[in-house]
């Protein structure tokens, strides 16, 4: 059972996520020695709450998936949080206004079967994902101006707010993935590009790290879960009314306008 400082946690991070509030980052006015275990678990909790509302798991998210990500964090390890059913937009949707949203581009994988480490490979990923395809992460801190900690991040669910995933779907097979290059444009111009070996090497090594990540836990990723492995660019922050077109080699084009 969740300890009070857990559930005041969560309970903080939730209201501000409805109420479209930023906030300051926990560690600096709830818990300034917020431990990794601790912000799992209010993630953990956070998820229950969620639902605990109705609402439904499409699959985790991969954060911090790059080196130099890892460096400016002081951390040795990707971290992840959940997507959920009310997050999706579809392909050439509007994406709702929340705090101050920021997009990246990133290659998801729709997995086949249940992938259950201790020492998973991102070879025995590919061999378990039925299809990848393209998407373009919301991410959407509550906390003020994107200012946290690593272990803030993580119980505010790494930040995840909206995802718009592209209509194509590959198989794995048929992509050479870290080669695979995105451009992220706003408004036609281009902002970022980059390519899947901007995630640890290759996409797949990231999904491998979740998949032992979980085990830790007793827990693994599940046949039909749909995940996203990591950003291929930097997040751009967005405005009201930008147009925003995610361009991947062999996996087409993923679009939305920023509404409201």
């Amino acid at each position: 059972m969740a300890s009070e400082i857990i559930k005041q946690i969560t309970e903080y991070l939730v209201s501000a996520e409805v109420e479209k509030r930023e906030v300051v980052k926990v560690t600096a006015n709830i818990k300034p020695d917020l431990t990794v275990e601790e912000a799992y678990e209010a993630q953990e909790l956070l998820v229950q709450t969620k639902l605990d509302q109705g609402h439904r798991i499409v699959g985790p998210k991969m954060g911090l998936t790059s080196k130099a990500k890892w460096d400016q964090m002081g951390v040795s390890e990707p971290i992840y949080g959940y997507v959920f059913d009310y997050m999706l937009v579809d392909n050439g949707g509007v994406v709702p206004f929340q705090i101050h949203p920021k997009v990246e581009a990133e290659i998801a994988f729709l997995i086949g079967e249940d992938i259950e480490g201790p020492g998973i490979t991102g070879a025995q990923v590919l061999a378990k994902t039925e299809y990848v395809l393209p998407a373009l992460e919301i991410i959407d801190s509550r906390y003020e101006n994107f200012n946290f900690t690593h272990t803030d991040v993580i119980a505010d669910n790494a930040s995840t707010s909206r995802v718009v995933f592209g209509n194509t779907l590959k198989k794995p097979s048929e992509l050479d993935l870290d080669l695979v290059g995105a451009t992220l444009a706003i408004n036609g111009q281009i902002k970022d590009l980059g390519a899947g070996a901007a995630v640890l090497g290759h996409p797949a090594n990231a999904i491998a790290v979740l998949a032992n990540m979980l085990a830790r836990k007793g827990q693994k990723i599940k046949k039909g879960d749909l995940i996203l492995s990591g950003a291929l660019t930097g997040a751009v922050l967005l405005n009201v009314g930008d147009f925003v077109s995610g361009k991947f080699d062999g996996l087409g084009e993923v679009t939305f306008t920023m509404g409201e």
